[in-house]
């Protein structure tokens, strides 16, 4: 049996949820086309059975994209990612576009990356969109530093060399337990992934208008033998922002409440009664309470 933990890092907006999802062929990580949509460290299990047997099992941790934080919750979500390094077993890191230097976001991971003794795996992602020339270009630059391991193109919208990827990461996974039960796919608890449900679909329908000062909180959780019912509150920065979420005679929310739900219920395997209320909480992105408050903590 071969076990270990693996981080995933990179920019914001590379692919790393949609990578993790792709590997567990089911969605436990919210996406968007805005970045920054990952806020904690998502683990996803991946456990490869032979014979009936499990053989292999890896802990995928997703984590926010690394940026320059503008806020406290910013500099937590960074944390976590730089911590992350410290605690895994194998480092993929993905990117999607050529390198542009020491001084560019991929630069500052980079410079983490080599105080890392850890087997690392570069990923270069939305290979479909990227080019053969691009590609290569990608791959020579990266593979000059002797830095990785392993270099390999994926589509994880796809799932293009998905199997490929979870070969080589096996290859770097040593002998030890199983962490966790051959059928589980997240140790997150279903409210975790309600509120994230919520969330993305706020993302969704916000589209540019208030991209990133809104948190959920799951308020009341009580399920029924028939009928699983959801108290959920969505916290903004503004009172302005408050009226964009409603919209025009409670369309707006009404669209995401219904959105969330189709998902909470696909996801519970049960019938979903959401209730969704909305609450102002200026600049909580900067309050170490609130942010702690709303499940961002520090592990």
């Amino acid at each position: 049996m071969k076990s270990g933990f693996v981080g995933i890092i990179g920019r914001p907006n590379v692919g790393k949820s949609t990578l993790l999802n792709s590997i567990l062929g089911e969605k436990i990580a919210i996406t968007s086309s805005k970045p920054q949509t990952t806020r904690n460290a998502i683990r996803g299990i991946w456990t490869r059975m032979e014979d009936g047997e499990p053989v292999a099992q890896a802990v995928f941790i997703d984590t926010p994209g690394i940026h320059k934080p503008k806020n406290r919750l910013g500099s937590y979500m960074t944390g976590v990612s730089a911590n992350t390094l410290k605690e895994v077993d194998v480092i993929l890191f993905l990117v999607d576009s050529p390198y542009e230097g020491e001084n560019s976001g991929d630069g500052f991971i980079l410079k983490m990356l080599k105080a890392a003794n850890t087997p690392k795996i570069l990923v270069i992602n939305k290979i479909d969109t990227i080019g053969p020339e691009a590609f290569a270009q990608i791959y020579s630059t990266y593979e000059e530093m002797g830095l990785f391991d392993a270099i390999i193109g994926t589509c994880a919208t796809q799932g293009r060399n998905v199997d490929v990827l979870l070969k080589k990461i096996e290859e770097y996974l040593e002998e030890g337990p199983m962490f966790f039960p051959e059928d589980m796919i997240t140790d997150h608890p279903e409210r975790f992934l309600v509120s994230e449900i919520i969330r993305e679909k706020l993302l969704m329908y916000l589209e540019q208008e208030i991209p990133h000062g809104v948190a959920v909180e799951i308020e009341s959780y009580e399920e029924g033998e028939n009928l699983t019912r959801i108290g959920a509150v969505i916290y903004c920065e503004r009172q302005s922002h408050k009226g964009i979420i409603i919209g025009k005679q409670g369309r707006k929310l009404k669209g995401i409440g219904k959105a969330a739900r189709e998902e909470i219920e696909a996801l519970l395997g049960t019938k979903v009664y959401l209730e969704t209320f909305v609450k102002v909480k200026e600049h909580w992105r900067d309050s170490d309470i609130a942010i702690s408050n709303f499940g961002y903590r520090k592990e």
